[in-house]
């Protein structure tokens, strides 16, 4: 009686450290960069977005200045759109399968310039080369941006960079 106490112990303890060790790698495969940009706006976030499916394409309406609004197509699912409609609005459609594994861009009180730099080698740019610069890249290898946070009003104020593993079952892409 004791000694199959004593293996059930051990299996349920080994199944608990095996549980955690998953926990613990799942966690270790996200990161966060920023947020870029200035103080003002209302908070946004597409963290439910990214369970569309990948980013697939990108919308980005400039002015002369700054970048003005922002949406984002995760599989075939568009964000809520968040700016203004001031500006010119250009439109890009990643490839199938491609990701975007780093942005930089400049700012000053509000975003002014975007840089989407895909696996596939491509670099879609929006906006001016003036302001303070930033690059943010992942913290883990084999990930990709999953989702964009930030704050806009009438312009993007700031911008935040959220990186996972790409979706292995995407029904929607």
């Amino acid at each position: 009686m004791v000694e199959s106490m004593w293996m059930l112990t051990m299996a349920l303890l080994a199944l608990l450290c095996a549980s955690a060790s998953a926990s613990a790698i799942q966690a270790r495969t996200s990161s966060y960069n920023g947020e870029y940009g200035g103080s003002g706006g209302q908070r946004f976030s597409h963290s439910g977005n990214q369970l569309d499916g990948p980013i697939t394409a990108l919308r980005i309406r400039v002015n002369t200045y700054f970048i003005v609004g922002l949406q984002v197509r995760y599989g075939k699912v568009w964000s809520d759109y968040v700016g203004s409609h001031l500006g010119d609005l250009e439109e890009i459609f990643l490839h199938p399968g491609e990701s975007v594994i780093q942005v930089s861009g400049k700012y000053k009180n509000y975003l002014r310039k975007l840089v989407f730099v895909t696996d596939k080698g491509r670099y879609l740019s929006f906006g001016k080369d003036t302001g303070t610069s930033f690059n943010a890249l992942p913290l883990h290898p084999n990930t990709v941006l999953r989702f964009i946070s930030g704050r806009a009003g009438l312009f993007i104020n700031a911008i935040g960079l959220h990186w996972d593993v790409y979706p292995s079952d995407c029904r929607s892409c």
